[in-house]
């Protein structure tokens, strides 16, 4: 077992929940590979001197954040890890996942010129009925489909990522490495929508499943709208983090 932090019983949370935020925290850092045994219930008694009891709401609670799974007879087992983004962060997917030690690859499924309606129009600052690029991109972690993205650009800019390698490549590593375009900050709106028949197809879910959509704006440090994003994720399969701080 991996050497654990030790519970405080003076703590304000109960004893069940820290041991399950420790374990918790094992496992998104890696302590814990997929499909893994995690400790038995009496081991887990055992090094925290606590009851069976205590030691079962802590695991109940990780099955119900899909964290880990239960075979009858075997044990808990790690379950397949969630992709997770820091959204007090600016950075493309594929730097996200880089840091995690997972492989990002994208699909392209169009690139095409589009006239501005109202709302991308207002994004970008320019005129409504204005010529924009739209790239839509499946991206897959470790093979596995965890979103698509609806980017629009101006169409000047637009038709210089049409020849980039955006397989491989994210646009916001090609905008500030190749063409100079430092990024400053994003604006981000976070909501849930259920999946219609377009959503459902491209991301292998079912119609009316959990989608988590992100609206997202990207400046230049120079106090330009560069980049203006929709990030549709199935429900189950990522998370976003975050740290308040209270001034």
């Amino acid at each position: 077992m991996p050497e654990n932090p030790i519970v405080f019983r003076h703590s304000s949370l109960p004893l069940y929940a820290q041991i399950k935020e420790t374990l918790r925290e094992q496992i998104i850092e890696g302590g814990y590979r997929e499909h893994e045994r995690i400790p038995s219930e009496s081991e887990l008694m055992n090094h925290y001197g606590v009851s069976r009891i205590t030691v079962r709401q802590a695991l109940s609670d990780l099955e119900n954040e899909q964290l880990i799974f239960k075979i009858p007879g075997k044990g808990s087992f790690v379950a397949r890890p969630r992709p997770f983004q820091h959204s007090t962060r600016l950075q493309g997917f594929g730097e996200a996942m880089l840091n995690l030690g997972i492989t990002v690859t994208n699909r392209v499924v169009s690139m095409i010129t589009i006239q501005a309606d109202a709302l991308v129009a207002k994004r970008l600052q320019v005129a409504e009925g204005s010529p924009l690029m739209e790239f839509r991109r499946i991206r897959h972690a470790n093979g596995n489909v965890i979103s698509l993205d609806v980017t629009y650009v101006r169409r000047t800019l637009g038709e210089r990522l049409a020849r980039e390698d955006l397989v491989r490549r994210d646009i916001f590593l090609i905008l500030e490495n190749d063409y100079s375009i430092p990024l400053g900050h994003a604006d981000l709106k976070i909501d849930a929508i259920a999946a219609d028949a377009m959503l459902a197809k491209l991301l292998d879910i079912a119609v009316g499943a959990p989608v988590l959509r992100t609206e997202r704006l990207t400046w230049s440090r120079s106090g330009e709208p560069i980049d203006f994003e929709y990030l549709y994720y199935p429900g189950d399969s990522f998370h976003f983090q975050l740290r308040a701080e209270r001034e």
